[in-house]
C-alpha cells in the first residue's frame, strides 16, 4: 500500500506534550474506501478516499476526447462497497450535435442501471443547480481523468477555494495534473468534498476474474440465469447475460469494456503467477 492513511480516513491520535503536535495511533474501521493500483508502482494499491457517502466522476466527450472505457474502469472501484455515483458530462456548451446524440446514448446505458448522468458546463452555469443539491450533507469525492475539468467545476461551487486549473495540453490534447494529491475540503453548507488528482489511466493488479464479473451490476443480477454459476458469460451455452445483450436489455458497449477487462486481468495473473520465484 502506498498510502496507508487516506483522505477521509478517522484515526485516533496521542497529543505530545505540547498539545499543539501529535502522534497517529490508530487508524478506524472504514466503511468503504476507493483503491486503485499504483500509478508509478504497479504492485502496490493506492486508496483514492475513505468514508465516502458517494462519488462524482467527472468526464467530458470532447477537449480531451471521451474514453468510455474510462466510465467503466471507475466504477468497478466503487461498485464493491455500493457507492453511489453520479456521472457529469462536463463542457457541455462546446458539444456539436454529434456529441449531444452520444451523451444521450451514454444516459441512456448509465441511467438503466443507477449511475444518473447530466450535463455540465461552468461557462454556461449549467447543471450546477443539480450538483450542488446532490452535494447537501454529504462527503463526496471528485475524481475524473486528467483534463476534464474538475478543478474548475470545484472552483464554480466554492470559488474561495481557488483551485489551480490548466488547459489541455495542445500537443498531445491531453489533460495535465493539476491537483497533486487528494484533499477534503468543508464547504460553507457543511458538505465535504475530496478532490483527487486527475487520472491518466486506471489498473486492477489486486482484481480477480470473478471480481470482474461481479461489480458489472446488470451482469451479475442476470447471471443468476446462466446454466452455470461460474459462467463468465465469454462462450459458455445457455448464459442469460448473453441473451439479454441480444435483445439490448443490457448494454452492448458495457459488455465489450467487461471483456477487456476480463482479458486484461487473466494477462495479468498469468504473468505474475510465471514470474514468481
Amino acid at each position: 500500500m502506498t498510502n496507508p492513511i487516506a483522505v477521509g480516513d478517522q484515526v485516533r491520535i496521542a497529543m505530545e506534550d505540547d498539545n499543539i503536535h501529535g502522534i497517529i495511533k490508530e487508524i478506524c474501521d472504514r466503511e468503504n474506501y476507493v483503491i486503485r493500483q499504483s500509478p508509478r508502482k504497479k504492485h502496490f494499491l493506492h486508496i483514492l478516499a475513505a468514508n465516502i457517502d458517494q462519488a462524482i466522476l467527472i468526464v467530458t466527450i470532447k477537449e480531451p476526447k471521451l474514453k468510455q472505457g474510462f466510465i467503466d474502469r471507475f466504477l468497478l472501484m466503487t461498485e464493491p462497497y455500493d457507492i453511489p455515483v453520479h456521472i457529469f458530462f462536463n463542457k457541455g456548451d462546446i458539444y456539436s450535435d454529434d456529441d449531444l446524440a452520444v451523451y444521450a446514448y451514454l444516459k441512456e446505458i448509465y441511467d438503466k442501471i443507477g449511475y444518473n448522468c447530466y450535463i455540465i458546463s461552468a461557462i454556461e452555469e449549467k447543471g450546477f443547480q443539480q450538483l450542488n443539491k446532490l452535494l447537501l450533507g454529504k462527503v463526496t469525492l471528485f475524481s475524473g481523468q486528467s483534463g476534464v475539468g474538475k478543478s474548475t467545476i470545484i472552483n464554480k461551487i466554492a470559488p474561495t477555494l481557488d483551485l489551480k486549473t490548466k488547459i489541455l495540453s495542445n500537443y498531445t490534447g491531453k489533460g495535465q495534473h493539476t491537483t497533486t494529491f487528494a484533499e477534503m475540503f468543508k464547504l460553507e453548507d457543511g458538505a465535504r468534498i475530496i478532490d483527487s488528482p486527475g487520472i491518466k489511466t486506471l489498473s486492477f493488479n489486486h482484481l480477480e476474474v470473478q471480481d470482474i464479473a461481479h461489480n458489472f451490476k446488470e451482469f451479475f443480477l442476470a447471471s443468476v440465469g446462466c446454466k452455470f454459476q461460474d459462467c463468465m458469460h465469454r462462450n459458455e451455452p445457455h448464459c442469460a447475460v448473453k441473451a439479454k445483450i441480444e435483445t439490448a436489455e443490457i448494454s452492448e458497449l458495457r459488455y465489450q469494456n467487461y471483456l477487456q477487462l476480463i482479458e486484461e486481468v487473466e494477462d495479468q495473473n498469468y504473468w505474475e503467477r510465471n514470474t514468481q520465484y
